[in-house]
């Protein structure tokens, strides 16, 4: 028999902080959206980030569509990890991963159909996509003869890790040569956090529960997927509010100066008239 939970209140912790990073992760692609569709504009926006996103969370569906749903899947997981162990992806994964892929996909529209600037998609992360793909098909027809379907999602794990190391890197590239954020959501970043912290918190209770931390290496696609995120949130946050905060209260200035000088040349203006008359 597989493991069942030990402890009622535990496994509710577990589901609310579950739905809690389910929330948190799929609110976060909306402030970017919105900000996209209110500027009718993409600039600022890094299109490698977007490209290596949509694969990352595309791959990261196959693992967990087909680890929830699949029975051959999870009897192979057994086998490796025990039956004392709980398959360590939950519907809220599901769900999530879901979300993601739709809502990325709705990104990289906005960059079809709006204002690009001179921005474009590297030929770079054109050809990772390529060679991702096409090593994932590689390893489809070897898993194919001998039903190691368990290897193959890993490979799909895997892959989605990769992508969560190298996806953000351009977007941070990008700022730092900017010197600004301008165009990238914080909103996006602040509630990626949450998730991310909240995942966290969610495996820990499981592993608490189990008392065993299996629930980390046995889906270490997800551990590693946090660790990631998180580290590049703090560095985006470092970047939106510490290192370039200036040119957006620059530009307010400038606005401001701007609108006062109008104000004067009016005045001016109607003062010139009122000697005339």
């Amino acid at each position: 028999m597989a493991a069942s939970w030990n402890s009622m209140p535990l496994e509710v912790l577990y589901q609310v902080l579950g739905w809690t990073a389910f929330v948190s992760w799929s609110i976060s692609f909306y402030p970017q959206v919105i900000l996209n569709f209110r500027r009718k504009s993409v600039v600022g926006l890094n299109f490698d980030f977007v490209v290596l996103n949509l694969t990352k969370h595309s791959s990261y569906l196959i693992y967990n569509c087909v680890l929830y749903f699949s029975s051959a899947v999870q009897e192979q997981y057994y086998e490796k990890y025990g039956r004392g162990q709980m398959i360590p992806v939950a519907a809220n994964d599901v769900a999530f991963s879901i979300h993601a892929v739709l809502l990325t996909a709705i990104t990289l529209l906005q960059i079809a159909i709006y204002d690009r600037g001179t921005q474009k998609i590297s030929r770079l992360s054109i050809v990772i996509v390529i060679a991702v793909w096409s090593a994932a098909a590689v390893c489809f027809f070897i898993a194919l003869p001998h039903d190691s379907w368990l290897w193959l999602i890993s490979v799909f794990n895997t892959i989605q890790v990769l992508m969560t190391m190298i996806k953000y890197i351009p977007q941070a590239v990008m700022n730092f040569a900017r010197k600004s954020t301008d165009g990238f959501s914080i909103g996006n970043i602040l509630l990626d956090f949450v998730g991310g912290m909240t995942n966290y918190a969610q495996m820990a209770v499981q592993s608490v529960d189990q008392g065993s931390w299996v629930n980390f290496y046995g889906n270490i696609g997800k551990t590693l997927l946090s660790f990631i995120s998180i580290f590049f949130d703090l560095l985006f946050m470092c970047q939106h509010y510490i290192l370039y905060p200036s040119r957006k209260a620059v530009w307010t200035t400038e606005k401001a100066v701007g609108k006062d000088y109008q104000e004067q040349l009016i005045k001016s203006a109607d003062d010139a008239q009122t000697h005339i008359v």
